[in-house]
């Protein structure tokens, strides 16, 4: 594909540069290139006294040679010209008329040069195979004229929605009623993870349609995803459905964390299958920590490092020993120390992850966090 189309997907195959870059010696200053002999010495008293010959264009090769005693006019990037070996900034130099400077600081060999290769030698290893394209990536790949690369495919995420009360979010829920956001928020989460969210659309709670659904989205999808139906309810009947599509099926139902106790993960025929809460930020808290890191597996790449914020709390955290718990926070700097208030609700509140920041994480072992002291926050 497209190199500069290519942010977010996962490199095929190595990709090796084809020259050396950059491929003539620039200038990383604007100021005037010189043998760097002649500026041994220089001072603000006893400056040098070099000849301005010429100015090396912009875009153009330098067709100028150095001598002894000169000096040529460059600009950033400019490509040094013949027998110059330094550039001396424009910074330490002044002006004695319109073909004379004065060097006030000797420049070392090399110095404000960029060299041949100095930056990328033909054959280094630009990107290795499975990593994930940045801006970054783009811009060095370009500038070695590589104009299209090798990407591995996008994983597929099936999302199936399971009740009796959702409506599609365009509808006005009746009493009794809700609309089904999860699809939208997991197809989200999804698409930041770098898959393509295939939503599978609502399925009422009725065993059988849920089985052909599942059996769908794992035909057209690499991981399927069913929201809600995974608590210990009578009605719940995702680990049911999940046990019935294929081997091995569920390999774990209920997992010690708060919220999301009732997540399942689960594998049939080789694609992985996840039941998770329904309640909103349940489902997003244990898609990030389940199925976002099978997304990175299965699109041939690491997943990037998770990166948690110090913060130091506003008020108590309850939590019990033997659970994770995660907690909406509120991120704030005050006095250069940043802080974090706790968003309390109960998990069926998605407006607690509107007003959120972050989520707090209350290790295994400890049975709350006090007020003063410093959590762990993955911010959003």
């Amino acid at each position: 594909m497209a190199t500069a189309e290519a942010m977010g997907r996962v490199v095929a195959e190595d990709i090796v540069a084809p020259g050396d870059l950059p491929f003539f010696p620039r200038s990383t200053m604007d100021g005037y290139a010189v043998r760097a002999e002649d500026t041994y010495g220089a001072s603000e008293g006893l400056p040098a006294y070099l000849r301005v010959v010429g100015e090396v264009r912009m875009g153009s090769p330098a067709d100028i040679v150095v001598g002894p005693g000169e000096a040529v006019l460059i600009h950033t990037g400019g490509m040094l010209p013949g027998n110059a070996d330094a550039v001396v900034m424009v910074e330490n130099t002044r002006e004695v008329d319109s073909s004379t400077i004065e060097v006030v600081r000797p420049a070392a060999r090399g110095e404000n040069v960029l060299q041949v290769g100095e930056e990328v030698r033909k054959g280094d290893l630009l990107l290795p195979a499975g990593s994930i394209v940045r801006a970054q990536e783009i811009g060095g790949l370009l500038s070695q004229g590589i104009t299209e690369i090798t990407v591995l495919q996008r994983v597929k995420v099936g999302l199936i929605s399971t009740g009796d009360e959702l409506v599609p979010p365009e509808e006005v829920p009746q009493p009794g009623q809700v609309r089904n956001t999860n699809a939208y928020t997991l197809a989200a989460l999804a698409f930041k993870a770098g898959a393509i969210p295939l939503r599978l659309g609502i399925m009422r709670d009725d065993r059988e349609a849920l089985v052909q659904a599942a059996r769908d989205g794992l035909r057209q999808a690499d991981i399927v995803v069913i929201s809600a139906g995974s608590s210990a309810s009578a009605r719940d009947m995702t680990a049911d459905v999940i046990r019935s599509l294929g081997e091995p099926g569920v390999l774990v139902h209920g997992v010690a964390l708060r919220p999301g106790k009732p997540t399942i993960l689960g594998v049939v025929n080789g694609k992985p299958i996840f039941g998770l809460p329904g309640n909103p930020s349940s489902a997003m808290v244990t898609f990030e920590l389940f199925v976002t890191p099978c997304i990175y597996r299965l699109s041939g790449c690491r997943q990037p490092l998770r990166r948690f914020v110090k913060a130091r709390l506003t008020r108590n955290i309850a939590s019990a020993a033997g659970r994770e718990d995660y907690v909406p926070v509120k991120l704030h700097e005050q006095d250069g120390e940043m802080l974090a208030e706790p968003v309390f609700g109960k998990s069926n509140l998605l407006s607690n992850m509107m007003r959120a920041d972050g989520m707090a994480q209350v290790p295994l072992d400890r049975n709350g966090l006090a007020e003063g002291e410093s959590a762990l926050v993955i911010p959003f």
